[in-house]
């Protein structure tokens, strides 16, 4: 995971096959399996702190993002990212 940065901008294609511009707000790696946090550039730009929607990707090993299908997998990684959220 040492390729991706925090700060760094990527474009993801969502569920409407729309491109989305994402910023990596923290990544982390939970039990060997890489995880990044990002929001949308557009709402960073735009929208209040308490108004930016956070989301959590899996890394693959090819380095690309997948989204996370799995609700106890999606708590862990939601909870993990809290905690250093609130180290910050």
């Amino acid at each position: 995971m040492e390729n991706i940065e925090i700060g760094e901008i990527f474009t993801i294609t969502d569920e409407n096959e729309q491109e989305q511009k994402v910023e990596v707000l923290a990544a982390l790696n939970i039990e060997g399996t890489d995880y990044v946090a990002v929001s949308f550039v557009e709402d960073l730009e735009e929208e209040t702190e308490e108004d930016i929607d956070v989301f959590f990707l899996k890394v693959d090993q090819d380095g690309d993002f997948t989204g996370i299908e799995n609700d106890g997998e999606f708590d862990r990684v939601s909870s993990a990212f809290d905690e250093i959220m609130k180290e910050d």
